[in-house]
């Protein structure tokens, strides 16, 4: 199994910057995929930013230009650098995974989640 742990969030103001982390750790030959996702109040769960095991980013339009996603493949860790923050990035950001285990499966994994708020 694989396990994803986050860290990182918090409280900052409006305009600030925030990065988190999320290590992978336990029974798995390699990630494909590292995904970032949130999840606001009342709000279905949105995909933040993707990034392959080369290095391909991808945003979602609200976020581009603001936010960073990046990885070290060597530590299975990915990143993300929040810049500009507005009272809207307020949710709970969760890493999420695609790794390869046992017999070259392909499967997906989520982290616990890690609160980022945003004040005005």
């Amino acid at each position: 199994q694989v396990q994803l742990v986050e860290s990182g969030g918090g409280l900052v103001q409006a305009g600030g910057s925030l990065t988190l982390s999320c290590a992978a750790s336990g029974s798995f030959s390699s990630i494909a995929l590292m995904h970032w996702y949130r999840q606001a109040p009342g709000k279905q769960r949105e995909l933040v930013a993707t990034i392959s095991s080369d290095g391909n980013r991808n945003y979602v339009d609200s976020v581009k230009g603001r936010f960073t996603i990046s990885r070290d493949n060597a530590k299975n860790t990915e990143y993300l650098q929040m810049n500009s923050l507005k009272p809207e990035d307020t949710a709970v950001y969760l890493c999420n995974a695609d790794a390869y285990i046992n017999g070259g499966r392909l499967r997906n994994y989520w982290g616990q989640g890690t609160q980022v708020t945003v004040s005005s």
